[in-house]
């Protein structure tokens, strides 16, 4: 839409008061307060109807994703999301028809969940009936095979109305739990009297709890792995908390051993992953001190293409050790920070200059920096805060994890640029009070 078309349409829906911009009231929403009048009333007004051509877009993706998804029940608390975010997003728009298209694919995706849930009753009320009509069988194997079969199905079908999970659930669990408990009785009673596969498992405990301490490393590794073998040739069967138990006292001795053997090669190899470290924690100190002096020892631009081809460098540095990798990190991408900042101000300032066209002093040189990086602040926190605002609002779910690992990171990146242009103030204010003197 172009910008005369995005004005009128701003205006339908915003007003300007006071140097603010106000969306109009709603449905059961009042007036609010979305912005400040940056440049001039229109330009202020077609910046929040592009973004709220922004936010229709976003709407628009999440329903199209919705249509061509098999699992629309997932995209539930998306649209729930983006619902809320109608009463609190800062822009100029119709959010009443937005609001109403939110609601119809929230009510669409509850009628899918809804008849969902009704077939997966239908599935999981047949899978119950056909195990109790095993539970009373003795082909042991067979049945074994076939409710395994019956239980997958189970857990890959989906969920039944919250009323109805704890009965349908418990009938199956119990047809279920009937059959296996008279399997394991049956083979119980017919293996109890197997002591020469008891003791033979023993003596194999035995053999290996004996090398378990040993630092003939090579010899010993093929000793365990003999005995491994010789277990899984003694055959017949126990009953299982009997075998769980020889094999876990089987194990302790083979892991005992081999948690040794694992510390002794990793020794090894931290002497030397420590050596590595070092030297990339060395390149990289190289690389963060050259990115700090980049302003004082060349031209603006040549400080700007230099810091580029550092960033490249550093990619090509190996890693270095966790307890000073963010640090190391900071120091540098501050660094870079610090070049770009300057360079863009120094764009601004000059193109602000070219339009007035006339030389300004020293004084208000370094005054006109400092207004331009404390608008630069002021924008920078605006857009943290609504980010901030996003962020909070984001459910606690695995589902949105990835995106609130993003937010996270925008978030740390405009504190540090604030933090940046920050420091900029401070020294163009130093430098106004030595002329000052």
């Amino acid at each position: 839409m172009e910008n005369n078309d995005l004005l009128e349409e701003a205006k339908k829906y915003g007003f300007i008061q006071d140097q603010q911009v106000w969306l109009k009231p709603f449905m059961n929403y009042p007036a609010r307060q979305v912005g400040e009048v940056k440049e001039s009333e229109d330009d202020s007004l077609v910046y929040f109807a592009k973004r709220f051509e922004m936010f229709q877009d976003k709407v628009k993706n999440l329903l199209e994703r919705i249509e061509t998804s098999e699992n629309k029940g997932s995209f539930l608390m998306k649209v729930l999301h983006m619902k809320e975010q109608v009463g609190s997003y800062d822009a100029l728009g119709d959010f009443e028809r937005i609001y109403h298209t939110l609601s119809k694919a929230e009510e669409d995706i509850n009628e899918t969940i809804k008849q969902n849930r009704e077939k997966n009753l239908t599935t999981k009320i047949a899978l119950t009936q056909e195990a109790e009509a095993l539970t009373n069988s003795i082909e042991w194997q067979e049945t074994t095979e076939k409710l395994k079969e019956l239980r997958g199905t189970w857990i890959k079908t989906g969920p039944v109305e919250k009323e109805l999970t704890e009965e349908i659930e418990e009938r199956f669990r119990t047809a279920i739990e009937n059959f296996f408990e008279r399997k394991k009785n049956f083979f119980e009673d017919k293996k109890k009297m197997q002591n020469r596969i008891y003791d033979k498992y023993r003596d194999l405990i035995s053999q290996s709890v004996a090398l378990q301490n040993s630092e003939d490393w090579e010899g010993t590794t093929a000793k365990l792995k003999a005995l491994q073998n010789q277990w899984k040739e003694v055959g017949g069967t126990l009953p299982r908390k009997t075998m769980t138990r020889l094999w876990t006292d089987f194990r302790k001795a083979h892991n005992h051993f081999f948690e040794r053997l694992k510390k002794k090669i990793n020794n090894e190899k931290n002497e030397s992953r420590g050596k590595y470290y070092e030297t990339n924690f060395e390149r990289k100190k190289e690389l963060v001190e050259e990115g700090e002096q980049l302003l004082q020892k060349h031209t603006l631009g040549n400080a700007v293409k230099r810091a580029k081809e550092l960033q490249a460098e550093w990619k090509k540095v190996g890693p270095v050790s966790p307890e000073v990798s963010d640090m190391i990190w900071e120091r540098f991408i501050k660094a870079c920070d610090k070049v770009f900042e300057m360079s863009s101000l120094e764009h601004y300032i000059r193109k602000r200059q070219q339009t007035a066209n006339e030389p300004l002093s020293e004084t208000d040189d370094l005054q006109a920096r400092i207004n331009a990086l404390k608008d630069f602040i002021k924008s920078d926190r605006n857009e943290l805060e609504v980010l901030e605002d996003n962020l909070g609002k984001l459910s606690d779910t695995p589902g949105n994890d990835t995106f609130r690992n993003m937010l996270q990171g925008k978030i740390r990146n405009f504190k540090r640029k604030i933090n940046t242009k920050t420091e900029m103030i401070e020294a163009f204010q130093n430098q106004l009070s030595t002329i000052s003197r």
